[in-house]
């Protein structure tokens, strides 16, 4: 009987040993980290760029492109190219503006139309303008302006200006009203 006992306590230990492994695996795997399966999907679990790209052209030393941090402003991409020339005219220019990856920089020879009074020109590009640049279209207010530079922000650049009717507070009529007003993106 004592050897019964012995055996049972036995049997009952590597049934509970074999609980706990059981229930450290499937907690441990619901931890938040990543397991093997997982990482073999080839999804990636980190979607935010390291760098990005600027195409900086105009009176600068080194034309091109220039890789930049994210957080970059036109000033450094304009430093990346080498710095400006001797008789660029860098008054027409916002240095301080962010830049975004694919966007292009002209920084001007001291003399020639601003790049900023062309593109007024044209119109507003849907792409590019700041919040407070889209409040100069017809029917557009802070808010508005806002909305749309965060769909901008949140679903990337505009590919036709149709696409402002999936911002929140434009509808056909309002579009109608900035259509003349914008570039095509």
């Amino acid at each position: 009987m004592p050897t019964e006992n012995l055996r049972i306590g036995s049997i009952v230990v590597a049934v509970a040993l074999a609980l706990a492994v059981g229930a450290g695996v499937w907690f441990g795997s619901r931890s938040g980290v990543p397991d093997a399966v997982a990482g073999a999907t080839g999804v990636s679990y980190t979607t935010v760029p390291d760098s990005i790209v600027v195409h900086v052209s105009g009176a600068v030393e080194r034309p091109g492109l220039v890789t930049l941090a994210v957080s970059a402003r036109v000033a450094e991409a304009i430093a990346g190219a080498g710095g400006a020339v001797v008789g660029a005219d860098l008054g027409g220019l916002n240095l301080a503006a962010s830049v975004r990856d694919g966007d292009q920089i002209v920084v001007p020879p001291m003399g020639a139309s601003s790049p900023v009074a062309g593109a007024a020109d044209r119109g507003i590009d849907l792409n590019r303008a700041t919040a407070a640049e889209l409040e100069a279209l017809p029917g557009v207010g802070p808010v508005l302006a806002g909305r749309i530079v965060a769909y901008r922000d949140l679903h990337g650049p505009f590919t036709a200006v149709e696409d402002l009717l999936d911002v929140g507070g434009i509808g056909e009529a309002k579009l109608a009203a900035m259509r003349d007003a914008i570039t095509s993106p």
